[in-house]
């Protein structure tokens, strides 16, 4: 797989999977296991727990942990040690030159990234989408990833993990 040929519905599905979940999560997860048919033995998991105990792993591990948290979702807390890099700054150009514009989350922001991913597909913006999977994701997605994997304690998360490693072939070097 790779994102510069990946359905735009599933982007679009691992930047939701990155969002805290809410009381009608479980609901939301069914819906999106018809399209991803790897979110069943994780549904299973998840049926059985509680809300707070699926919120309290995702705060631990995109959120708040201490000593650190172990999976940030955002480019320049891989790339930079620190939020707001200048990751950050290129993307916002790049959005701008795409039309959009990040308002809720920052633009180095995994899910927002996906989004726009699944947007440039959608509206055939192919140079912009390269540029972005060159100079973006491939520099840091891989690294996240693999600490997703081995970071979480529920199987969504470790899938999740693997479904956004495939996204990029494994990087030659890394930064």
């Amino acid at each position: 797989m790779n994102i510069l040929n990946a359905d735009p519905s599933r982007l679009r599905i691992l930047a939701a999977l990155l969002a805290m979940p809410e009381d009608d999560a479980l609901e939301a997860l069914r819906d999106m296991q018809q399209q991803a048919p790897w979110l069943e033995f994780c549904l299973a998991e998840i049926e059985q727990l509680p809300l707070d105990h699926w919120q309290a792993e995702h705060t631990r591990l995109f959120v708040s942990a201490y000593p650190k948290v172990p999976c940030p979702p955002y480019e320049s807390a891989y790339r930079h040690g620190t939020m707001g890099g200048a990751g950050a700054v290129d993307l916002s150009d790049l959005y701008r030159r795409a039309g959009l514009r990040a308002t809720d989350m920052p633009p180095d922001y995994l899910g927002t990234m996906l989004e726009c991913a699944a947007y440039l597909m959608e509206q055939g913006l192919d140079e912009l989408l390269g540029e972005l999977a060159d100079e973006h994701f491939g520099l840091w997605v891989h690294r996240f990833a693999g600490d997703l994997q081995e970071a979480s304690e529920l199987r969504l998360y470790r899938e999740l993990g693997g479904q956004i490693g495939n996204l990029l072939p494994e990087p030659a070097n890394r930064e």
